[in-house]
């Protein structure tokens, strides 16, 4: 796929994994490479907040439409938290499995959604090294998990913790090794290492979700935003009430089942 795209289509529809580094906002990587690259538009998944590190996706353009789609998954960090206690490992290990599953959040003062009790999944908690009172830890978590307060919480049942540093080494299906902004500002310079780092849309879009093959004749109408019939389909369709849409190796646009007579799917975005 990306060695069928030019340059420009890549910087239309594609994708940046960006290492971010600790200092600036999220808003501000997305706002750089947007400058840099001459583009109309760029967003980020998953912000981070300013002194975490670690993958931030960036959305090119037309991409950014597809945000939605990519945003609400797992998340995963390593990071290092300061005990306020003495505890010892026996405790440590122990008081982690409660933390593990299904867990109760308020976000911090400083958040701007809405402070109010929410349930989130903690996927996996692990210690993976300790020296003293830091100790070195990594985590998968439900997108929306704040980690400084699941910290905090965390250090609430034995005599304190607060978190030293934070690195998020993956966002859904973007992961390490991630582009860092020197790197970045380099390849500006030399487009077919820039080639390289952009991940097309299409791509991206075969790993979140099933794919949907139509014909040739279905192409225009769908285009235009016409729902998808059976008879313009190449394939069954998914169990999946979201999907997408291909013609070839040509993406055509994400659909959502509707329970309409005759019609299988209306579309959620068109890429036309």
């Amino acid at each position: 796929m990306k060695g069928e795209k030019n340059i420009k289509e890549l910087l239309e529809f594609g994708f940046i994994n960006i290492d971010k580094p600790s200092g600036p906002t999220s808003f501000k990587v997305g706002q750089f490479v947007k400058d840099r690259l001459g583009l109309r538009k760029t967003g980020h998944l998953g912000t981070l907040d300013p002194q975490v590190s670690g993958v931030l996706p960036i959305a090119l353009n037309r991409a950014c439409k597809l945000n939605e789609f990519f945003m609400h998954r797992n998340k995963e960090y390593v990071g290092v938290m300061r005990l306020h206690g003495e505890e010892d490992d026996k405790i440590l290990f122990s008081e982690i499995k409660n933390f593990i599953g299904k867990i109760k959040q308020t976000p911090p003062k400083r958040s701007r959604v809405k402070r109010q009790e929410r349930e989130r999944e903690v996927k996996s908690f692990e210690i993976l090294e300790r020296k003293e009172k830091d100790v070195l830890f990594r985590m998968e978590v439900q997108a929306g998990t704040y980690i400084r307060k699941l910290v905090h919480d965390f250090g609430d049942t034995m005599g304190g913790a607060h978190m030293l540093e934070l690195r998020r080494i993956k966002a859904g299906i973007f992961e390490e090794p991630a582009i860092n902004l020197y790197d970045f500002e380099k390849a500006l310079y030399n487009k077919e290492e820039l080639r390289k780092m952009i991940i097309p849309a299409e791509e991206a879009i075969k790993k979140i979700m099933p794919i949907v093959k139509v014909k040739k004749v279905a192409v225009d109408k769908l285009l235009i935003g016409k729902p998808l019939m059976r008879k313009d389909l190449l394939n069954r369709m998914p169990k999946e009430d979201r999907f997408a849409v291909f013609y070839d190796n040509r993406f055509v646009e994400v659909a959502c089942k509707v329970d309409e007579s005759g019609i299988l799917a209306r579309p959620e975005f068109v890429y036309n």
